[in-house]
């Protein structure tokens, strides 16, 4: 297994500076989300990683291949690796899925395992998938630093099943230029059921 994984999020689209609901939604980067992707390039240029992952989502790819330049790696794409499935919240504003579903809303901020968007994904059934995929990606390495780019709210997913923090609001809007964290292997990834560990995430 790695000594260190670093997660990095995906630069912005469109929709994360309209403050639309992406979730499972492909689409590329916008120009800031460009200029996301160069910044965190360049924090990572003469990294010492020895392979760099990608999700699924074309930012996500759009990302890595930014980002492998600089480090010199050429990113691979992990299959099942793909963001939160919100729906028929995606594509839509925040502030209007409030304004429009406030009950529901609530319920799903305060407590994300406990209900699922319309036609969405399950906090638990993503986590599983996720936990799987990050497996399979984590056996091939037996040291060393691997780089891994997912889109929010994906990265805090990853962060919370690789490093346990706190998933946060899934909806917060957080900058993203340079986002990024590296996160020690060793002693953290304990098998553990999602029942033990899954609680209330505090808006």
């Amino acid at each position: 297994m790695p000594d260190t994984l670093i997660v990095i999020r995906s630069g912005a689209t469109d929709y994360e500076l309209q403050g639309r609901i992406r979730g499972a939604v492909d689409i590329p980067l916008c120009p800031a989300g460009i200029a996301e992707a160069e910044h965190s390039a360049a924090l990572l240029a003469g990294s010492s990683a020895v392979a760099i992952y990608t999700s699924e989502e074309v930012g996500a790819v759009e990302t890595g291949r930014i980002v492998g330049r600089a480090v010199g790696l050429r990113p691979r794409v992990i299959s099942n690796l793909r963001n939160l499935d919100q729906g028929l919240w995606q594509g839509l504003l925040v502030d209007d899925i409030r304004r429009k579903q406030p009950r529901l809303s609530r319920q799903w901020q305060d407590n994300p395992w406990a209900v699922a968007p319309p036609d969405g994904e399950l906090l638990e059934e993503a986590c599983e998938r996720v936990e799987k995929a990050l497996e399979k990606m984590l056996r091939r390495h037996a040291d060393g630093r691997v780089a891994l780019v997912v889109p929010g709210p994906l990265d805090r997913i990853v962060r919370w099943i690789v490093a346990g923090e706190s998933l946060g609001d899934l909806w917060a809007s957080e900058p993203q230029c340079g986002h990024l964290a590296e996160l020690p292997m060793a002693a953290q990834w304990e098998r553990k059921s999602f029942a033990d560990r899954r609680q209330p995430t505090p808006i």
